[in-house]
């Protein structure tokens, strides 16, 4: 059914609609794309800081990390591991005075299986951010979502009381896991679960409903509503516009500049498909997961296992690239 172009003008953009029942969030670190779409909240990662770092425009935020580098001293090593993490807070500064809500900074996927390493980088960027003038109640710290990493975020929310944001989410068993630790928010990845049944099966195109990316956030987001956990649900990692729309009513979702841009221009009705009511009514059944059952109900989904591993490569390999840039 076609809509009338008088009648279009009227009816808001997709992406109007599904601020009216979604938290959107941004997923760059361009700030005139935060101008533009107007989040609540952004994300970073090392792989969108490393696009932005090379971006003439934020030239002298890169020169005010190596500069800050250089002040601590020390060896080359941790001068070059000091300017990356004043990097990160300098974008997130900067992101924040664009924003009402909070920024996500990721701790480094080379500490994913080092709990206290990652408390303790944790520990640092919000040091770095409260240097800047900027309260923790401002910032999520972004951790892998391995054991470690989840234990690592319970350890920040209970005892340090730092926001976290564990990311790399995959399987079922990592969402139990981090909605026990008590975390604040989770980004199950969307696009990344697509990928990996398109590559490794017989079909290659899926319907909004049925694409297992979707599929997975909608039984992580049932379950902890069914359950009351007030972790939050932050969909991200999406492939494309319709991956988003069948999510419309989730807590948040984390999308990409390009993606912002095609819902803003989109004219369809959106109904929320996700609902805590709906939720409290599907019959999933609790189940508590220490290490041992962790890592078997983890191991036993072959995508999670291996997107899991991959996208720590992936951040690392990307982390090593901006400490050259910055070397």
């Amino acid at each position: 059914m076609s809509v009338s172009p008088v009648k279009r003008q009227k009816m808001e953009s997709a992406l109007d609609q599904l601020k009216h029942h979604t938290t959107v969030v941004a997923d760059t670190g361009d700030f005139n794309a935060i101008d533009e779409y107007k989040p609540l909240d952004a994300t970073t990662n090392p792989s969108l800081i490393l696009a932005a770092a090379q971006m003439p425009a934020y030239q002298k935020l890169v020169d005010d990390a190596v500069a800050y580098g250089k002040k601590l001293g020390g060896s080359e090593d941790e001068q070059i591991q000091n300017a990356c993490d004043k990097l990160f807070v300098l974008f997130g500064a900067e992101i924040l005075k664009r924003i009402p809500g909070r920024v996500s900074t990721e701790v480094d996927a080379r500490l994913s299986f080092d709990k206290e390493g990652m408390i303790q980088r944790a520990r640092r960027l919000i040091d770095l951010y409260k240097e800047a003038g900027i309260g923790k109640d401002r910032i999520l710290i972004k951790l892998s979502s391995t054991w470690e990493g989840i234990q690592a975020g319970k350890a920040l929310e209970a005892e340090y009381g730092i926001h976290c944001n564990m990311t790399l989410l995959f399987s079922f068993a990592q969402a139990v896991a981090c909605a026990e630790a008590g975390v604040t928010l989770i980004s199950p990845f969307v696009g990344r679960i697509l990928d990996w049944h398109v590559a490794n099966g017989d079909k290659k195109t899926y319907e909004p409903s049925e694409d297992p990316g979707v599929k997975s956030v909608t039984k992580i987001y049932n379950y902890y509503k069914k359950f009351g956990y007030k972790t939050i649900v932050m969909g991200a990692s999406f492939r494309n516009t319709g991956e988003i729309k069948a999510l419309t009513g989730c807590d948040y979702l984390t999308i990409s500049p390009k993606l912002l841009a095609e819902l803003s221009k989109e004219h369809v009705k959106l109904t929320p498909t996700l609902s805590v009511k709906d939720a409290q009514a599907c019959n999933l059944e609790k189940i508590h997961l220490d290490e041992k059952a962790f890592r078997w109900h983890h191991n036993e989904d072959q995508m999670a296992v291996e997107k899991l591993s991959d996208g720590i490569r992936k951040f690392a390999a990307d982390a090593i690239k901006l400490e050259r840039m910055l070397k």
